[in-house]
């Protein structure tokens, strides 16, 4: 069915593009962009953001309209209503920002979030746009239609969370829940394909299946824990800049040798699942595209160790990690029993 084939190529447009949001989400963090527009929806008040530092200091005689933010004395101030300003700054027209005061600017950064942001609004439009799709073709099919829908309040759900985390001045839980949110949208894009599709299943031994299982529950926990390994990071260049990348292992607590046992087991298992599927082809295949990635996953994290966290390297640590989870998920929806 042609709609079908269409429907099923949208769904892996949006899952595609939930990628490219968690890569966009990884290089703000690896760059501190994090917190480059200090409010949301907007930046520094303005649907686009500024490109000069001019843009965000006080100008005498300039147009400011209402919301717009300025630095004025290490803080953060916006306008109260639109007003042309005087020569000098006038208290009555501005107002202080309380969510957080992190009065900065550096406009890599800032457009390094804007972007991010951007593409959270397409996939925020394409996911709606799916969901319209499989409710007027599919709605036979609760399942896909459901499925759909919940995707379009996660991602609503995960709009408001990206708020509050700059609202919090990236609070680490939030980031954490932030980008588990993605990947639960990940799940489900996967699981309205495995419906689609006619729920493909591949028969194989037991002990390859708990493997699986037991392979989903270690990466969901290492995913967890390298979260814990990229907070203390953080915290290490926002108060201790001056210390050199080669130092930061140093000062790492045992969240980080957890996180490297953590991918010595997954490893293993990932590779005794993979020969113990061998004696069935299309099984063998799906425990193999697992193995391929998390050999990938193990280079890199060889190059972030040993290379001095470079930061090309720390978005594509994640994103296998996430297409590594992804790949198990769909190996527990198509492996059987029997």
């Amino acid at each position: 069915m042609t709609a079908s084939k269409a429907f099923i190529g949208f769904v892996w447009v949006v899952l595609v593009t939930i990628f490219l949001v968690i890569i966009a989400g990884s290089v703000v963090r690896t760059t501190q962009s994090g917190m480059g527009c200090p409010d949301w929806p907007t930046c520094f008040g303005s649907a686009i953001p500024p490109t000069d530092t001019a843009q965000v200091v006080f100008q005498p005689n300039h147009q400011y309209k209402k919301g717009q933010f300025i630095i004025y004395n290490d803080s953060l101030k916006y306008a109260k209503e639109k007003f042309v300003s005087g020569i000098s700054y006038s208290p009555e027209n501005w107002k202080q920002y309380e969510k957080h005061n992190c009065a900065k600017f550096a406009v890599v950064n800032t457009w390094i979030e804007y972007i991010n942001r951007l593409l959270g609004a397409l996939l925020g439009i394409l996911i709606l746009a799916q969901a319209i799709w499989g409710f007027i073709h599919y709605k036979k099919l609760n399942n896909i239609v459901l499925l759909s829908i919940g995707l379009v309040l996660l991602t609503g759900f995960q709009a408001w969370l990206g708020k509050t985390v700059v609202d919090s001045n990236l609070a680490l839980l939030k980031i954490t829940i932030h980008m588990f949110g993605a990947l639960v949208m990940v799940f489900l894009c996967q699981y309205i394909l495995f419906l689609m599709k006619g729920k493909l299943i591949v028969l194989t031994q037991k002990n390859v299946l708990v493997a699986t299982y037991l392979l989903a529950v270690l990466i969901v926990s290492q995913l967890i824990i390298g979260t814990q390994v990229r907070g203390q990071i953080d915290n290490i260049v926002e108060h201790s800049p001056n210390i050199n990348r080669s130092g930061w292992i140093s000062l790492l607590n045992s969240s980080f040798y957890i996180h490297k046992t953590f991918a010595a087991l997954i490893a293993g298992l990932t590779l005794y699942s993979s020969i113990l599927a061998n004696t069935k082809k299309v099984a063998a295949l799906l425990a193999k595209r697992v193995l391929a990635v998390v050999i990938m996953e193990v280079i890199v994290g060889f190059v972030l160790v040993y290379a001095d966290f470079p930061k090309a390297a720390q978005p594509i640590h994640l994103l296998l990690s996430s297409v590594m989870a992804a790949l198990v998920f769909a190996n527990i929806l198509k492996m059987k029993y029997k």
